[in-house]
């Protein structure tokens, strides 16, 4: 396993982080997501990501249990706040009311004293951006996270979050985007601010929800049991990609794939971590096998005739636009 700084922090994570949105707590059963836990750590993945709203809150809790025991310095857990974790008005959102509840049930649910990075699961237009990065500088002042993160952030909103936490003594050193060979959104305006501010990307899905591991063809029907056939387990997310041509397009890989000696899968997530900005790459697993497969994608380098390829075939129908960042399903 290899490792990167996060953004221009001295703060080192694992290139392949180990992240449980659609696993743990709901899609898989508790002893898999364990196994797939204890299969990342003897991987040498060191960098967990996961978040408050996550199967309402049991992800946490479940990442806790796998995680515990482990020499907690040798880990960087990260975890999330804005969405919704209960009825009421103040149970969202980004105010400090709602940040400093959070983190007190994130830690409890995750059996620590602190985590390594804490970020903003969106930005909230609600709340004064002051008083969200005032809340966020008092928790790292109180030693329960020791970084702050973001989370789809466009590159004006990282500004500003980077210049008000400057003012206020913490750093803000990552933001975690979607990212794959089939949306390449960051590319035209938050990598480049991010490379100017110095706030790393910890990208969450690099096979684009499993579409990159060319398991769905053309013309057939997605698999039974595969995530797309899961209203529950992201199918919303898959399905945007289930067209004949970006699944022609996603089989045109194959050779590229066998030519470099990786699995398709392998070559996804090693082209997310080509780009520089890129800090960590995200894979979720409910099997152990799948985390084995995929941090070995990590230390790839692809040379300039594959990467020449990759964008020969993906990208006439890679979504680039910015203005399109809100068209995917919103990730909980």
């Amino acid at each position: 396993m290899n490792f990167r700084f996060l953004g221009r922090s001295g703060l080192k994570v694992s290139e392949i982080s180990y992240g449980n949105w659609l696993t743990h707590g709901s899609q898989v059963e508790e002893e898999a997501a364990l196994a797939c836990v204890r299969a990342a750590l003897d991987e040498g993945i060191t960098t967990f990501d996961t978040a408050d709203v996550y199967a309402g809150t049991r992800a946490e809790a479940v990442l806790g249990r796998a995680l515990h025991g482990q020499r907690r310095e040798g880990l960087e857990i990260l975890t999330k706040v804005y969405w919704p974790t209960g009825p009421g008005p103040n149970d969202r959102g980004l105010s400090r009311k709602h940040i400093l509840e959070s983190l007190h049930g994130s830690l409890r649910r995750l059996q620590t004293d602190y985590v390594d990075v804490y970020q903003a699961h969106r930005y909230d237009h609600e709340t004064p951006l002051e008083e969200t990065m005032q809340a966020f500088a008092d928790v790292v002042r109180q030693g329960k996270a020791l970084y702050i993160g973001v989370s789809e952030w466009t590159a004006a909103q990282l500004r500003e979050g980077v210049r008000l936490a400057r003012q206020l003594g913490f750093q803000l050193v990552s933001n975690q985007p979607q990212y794959s060979m089939l949306w390449r959104v960051i590319e035209a305006e938050v990598v480049p601010t991010s490379q100017e501010l110095g706030v790393g990307q910890v990208v969450f899905s690099p096979i684009a929800q499993g579409v990159l591991t060319g398991k769905y063809k053309p013309g057939h029907k997605p698999p039974e049991g595969s995530r797309a056939t899961d209203d529950k387990g992201g199918a919303s997310f898959v399905k945007r990609y289930l067209g004949d041509e970006v699944l022609t397009r996603v089989q045109q890989l194959q050779p590229v794939a066998q030519e470099a000696g990786l699995s398709l899968a392998q070559l996804a997530v090693a082209w997310v971590l080509h780009n520089p900005n890129v800090s960590s790459a995200i894979i979720g697993a409910s099997r152990p096998e799948q985390v084995k497969e995929n941090v070995k994608a990590s230390g790839v380098t692809l040379s300039p005739e594959v990467l020449r390829r990759i964008d020969e075939i993906t990208g006439p129908i890679a979504e680039r636009d910015p203005a399109r960042t809100a068209s995917p399903p919103q990730r909980p």
